[in-house]
């Protein structure tokens, strides 16, 4: 009897350690690689995905093996030290690359020396994707890892840095949301000289390259094209910004914020997408 009970308590341990085991090496059980995409580990035995960008071969990425319908999604990320102008580091989630595509974006444009780091948030519904946010981060995105997280649910969808709860979008009856089209997530390095800072006006200087972004810890609790829900899954699926989460975002917006699309009148001169006069 006692050896039977040591046999389970050993098979008990094993299948810990392999759970454990698998969580350690989240690149490669749950993502796809392109390009030049390292993996390694921290000092606490953490895998660390390193992502670098040259001017001879480009970036890269990793995309997950699994498409998912509705779910919260994290990651820690350390970003570009210096000069990083030009560069585009993302943590995304994208239905594909069609002209009707759903995608909700987390973009981090680089810096030249002594600059925020730009992070632009946005939602693409249908194929429509001019609902940008922006914000100065209010740290050295380099010098730490920090926690970017995407709570996408029926009603809203939720942007956190660390633990403050920057942006919501709302879902409105009449209006096109995110509800039908599963995605799989993504995190991306790449050239964006054209656009990224100061709307393109500095380009990448290929003398401090290559650039390396690294990720670890990344979390998914999400229904895996959408019929596969987790047993916790409510904490999520009905997440709503909570009262003091509101003064978070209202924190941002008044400190922090860089640009509003429902602020741009020369973008929208026949007028604003009608969910501005709503929220």
């Amino acid at each position: 009897m006692a050896g039977r009970w040591s046999h389970l308590a050993s098979l008990t341990v094993s299948l810990a350690l392999l759970q454990v085991a698998s969580s350690e090496h989240w690149l490669n059980d749950y993502f796809f690689t392109d390009g030049n995409v390292r993996a390694g580990y921290d000092a606490s035995g953490q895998q660390v995905a390193m992502v670098s960008l040259n001017q001879q071969s480009g970036g890269g990425g990793f995309n997950s093996k699994k498409k998912f319908l509705f779910g919260e999604f994290s990651i820690r990320i350390k970003l570009i030290p210096g000069n990083s102008a030009g560069t585009v580091s993302c943590f995304y989630l994208s239905s594909g690359d069609d002209q009707y595509r759903d995608e909700i974006d987390m973009e981090f444009m680089g810096n030249s020396s002594g600059q925020p780091v730009v992070l632009n948030t946005n939602v693409w519904a249908n194929g429509d994707g001019k609902k940008e946010h922006q914000f100065d981060l209010w740290f050295d995105p380099s010098a730490d890892y920090h926690t970017y997280t995407i709570i996408w649910n029926p009603e809203n969808i939720i942007f956190k840095v660390d633990n403050d709860v920057i942006r919501s979008f709302k879902r409105y009856a009449d209006l096109p949301y995110l509800n039908s089209k599963p995605m799989t997530v993504h995190a991306t390095l790449w050239d964006g000289s054209y656009w990224a800072t100061e709307k393109g006006a500095i380009p990448i200087d290929w003398s401090n390259a290559p650039f390396t972004v690294s990720y670890r810890d990344y979390f998914a609790n999400a229904c895996v094209g959408g019929r596969q829900c987790p047993a916790d899954s409510s904490k999520w699926m009905y997440k709503q910004p909570s009262k003091a989460e509101w003064g978070t975002i209202a924190w941002a917006e008044k400190n922090y914020m860089r640009y509003d699309y429902c602020q741009d009148g020369y973008r929208f001169p026949q007028g604003f997408p009608a969910e501005c006069s709503r929220n």
